[in-house]
C-alpha cells in the first residue's frame, strides 16, 4: 500500500488540530490530520480530498474511503450538525464513487460564523496511526482547494 496524498478540500489557512475548538478533533480522537480556516467566499465549494467511495455524507461532513480501505473525514465547521443541513448544498450522494477534486458540497462559511459557530474544517485520516500521517503544509500556511495537505503512508 503506497502513500496516499490527501488534498485540501477547501481554500483557507492551515491550523493544527490542537487549535480546533472541539475536544474530539483537538485531541485527535478520530485520527490525525489538519484543519483549515476556510476563506470566506459565498457558496464556497468543498472537494473530495481523495478518490474513493462516499462512505458517509451529511450536509456538514463526509467521509471518502479510498480503494485501499483508508478513509478521510472532512467536517465543515464545528457544531454545524445543529444547522440540520441549512445552508449546505450536496453535489453527490452517499455511496457514490468520487474523484479527488470532485465537488461534494457547497456552503457559505460566513453564514456559519455569523451564526456563532466556528467555520474551521478538520481534515482527518480516520483511525490512522499518528506516525503514518505526514503534514505537507504547516499551520499558518494558506492553501488552495486541491493542493496536497497530508501524506498517509
Amino acid at each position: 500500500m503506497g502513500a496516499l496524498t490527501v488534498l485540501a478540500p477547501v481554500t483557507g489557512q492551515v491550523l493544527g488540530l490542537g487549535d480546533v475548538p472541539d475536544p474530539v478533533f483537538s485531541a485527535e480522537l478520530v485520527g490525525p490530520g489538519l484543519a483549515l480556516d476556510p476563506s470566506r467566499e459565498p457558496r464556497s465549494q468543498v472537494i473530495a480530498p481523495v478518490a474513493g467511495a462516499l462512505l458517509k455524507l451529511h450536509p456538514h461532513a463526509f467521509v471518502v474511503q479510498h480503494g485501499d480501505g483508508r478513509a478521510v473525514l472532512v467536517h465543515l465547521g464545528i457544531d454545524t450538525v445543529e444547522l440540520g443541513g441549512s445552508g449546505f448544498e450536496l453535489h453527490a450522494a452517499e455511496g457514490d464513487l468520487v474523484e479527488a477534486g470532485q465537488v461534494i458540497v457547497s456552503w457559505d462559511p460566513d453564514d456559519v460564523a455569523a451564526g456563532g459557530r466556528s467555520a474551521v474544517c478538520p481534515v482527518v485520516g480516520l483511525e490512522a496511526p499518528p506516525d503514518d500521517v505526514t503534514l505537507l503544509v504547516r499551520p499558518g500556511d494558506t492553501v488552495t482547494a486541491g493542493e496536497p495537505l497530508l501524506s498517509w503512508a
